[in-house]
């Protein structure tokens, strides 16, 4: 995710950004996070197709939501976020019913990627980059590879204390509940509480919750195995060979980061053009090049080289492996109960 702290932590936060409309701007308006696409990408479809463009970030879905709930969408044309919170556009009316014969590059795109729980033929939402969360460790410091949520959870007392785990908290949460056999959109209150005891005493053995530098903690040996987004994880394998990444038995969840059309988009011929622009096959495959993330684009993915795919194993998992796994959904009222499931667990001592 380059500089992208990739999080679907819920919406409780939207109610304080309902102060923020929307932005002022003459042409399309696309909202991505910092680095996710080509620097030149803006440019380079503002010359590909004629229309004005303008790039605004933001640092979190949280952020982004709140402004487009807090406008309904006016202003923005074509958002980035994660397929949760893609599904609550939709169910608020904000998101586009797309016409697939305006998005001629959709061939592009797996089968598989036809298929995503969130969004069955992809009628609101274009899928841009899906992965996998597992254990990102230290081959050569590690007596044993670790194949189970549990070495993390459970860590061997040589490896106590020198593990991290991602604090947001689906992913927080997740560890725990694959750990058990749940499933990553678990609420029932009674499963939820075995998990924060669960996750209340893995922390004991952390060295720390970290979403955005366990993987240099991982390359300065300081941790030697964390809980990892797997395109993150790449990020350590570039710098140190013996960094590898492992799915762990009972499985992981299935993220996918997706692009959204608005329904108010005053500009929606640019808007389909430009999500078209992204899925041409060179285009889309700067992402898998370079924030070394899978990509379900099917002659974008086959266009990376046997040497790129040794480098970093994980980017030969398959679309049929991915759709194996769960994907993480909007739960509604249950991101109550993991708020403060996840605040009670920070707060344990």
């Amino acid at each position: 995710m380059g500089t992208k702290p990739f999080t679907t932590a819920g919406l409780s936060a939207l109610a304080l950004m309902a102060t923020l409309g929307a932005v002022q701007a003459e042409g399309l308006v696309v909202s991505n996070w910092d680095g996710y696409m080509a620097a030149d990408a803006i440019d380079s479809y503002t010359a590909a197709t004629g229309n004005a463009a303008e790039l605004v970030l933001h640092g979190t879905n949280e952020e982004i939501m709140g402004k487009l709930i807090a406008s309904k969408g006016k202003g923005y044309d074509v958002v980035f976020v994660s397929s949760p919170f893609a599904e609550v556009l939709h169910n608020l009316g904000l998101a586009e019913t797309l016409d697939h014969s305006k998005l001629s590059n959709i061939a592009n795109l797996y089968p598989e990627a036809m298929e995503l729980a969130h969004d069955p033929g992809n009628t609101f939402s274009i899928p841009y980059a899906w992965g996998t969360t597992g254990l990102c460790y230290r081959s050569d410091l590690l007596a044993e590879a670790p194949d189970s949520w549990n070495d993390l959870l459970v860590p061997a007392a040589d490896v106590s204390g020198k593990t991290t785990m991602l604090a947001t908290d689906r992913w927080l949460l997740g560890a725990g509940f694959l750990a058990k056999g749940y499933s990553v959109n678990e609420t029932d209150p009674e499963k939820v509480g075995e998990v924060r005891d669960l996750l209340i005493d893995a922390k004991k053995t952390l060295l720390a919750y970290d979403d955005t530098t366990f993987y240099a903690k991982l390359v300065s040996g300081e941790a030697e195995l964390v809980h990892a987004w797997d395109g993150w994880c790449n990020y350590g394998i570039a710098e140190n060979t013996d960094i590898k990444y492992v799915i762990p038995e009972e499985g992981s969840d299935l993220w996918v980061d997706t692009m959204v059309i608005l329904k108010n988009s005053e500009n929606k011929d640019a808007a389909y053009a430009f999500v078209d622009f992204i899925l041409d096959a060179k285009n889309h495959g700067w992402a898998a090049e370079n924030i070394l993330y899978k990509v379900p684009n099917k002659p974008a993915m086959e266009s990376l080289s046997a040497e790129f795919l040794e480098s970093f194993p994980n980017m030969a998992i398959g679309a049929e492996q991915l759709l194996s796994y769960e994907q993480l959904r909007d739960v509604g009222e249950g991101q109550r109960l993991y708020a403060r499931t996840v605040s009670e667990i920070k707060a344990a001592q």
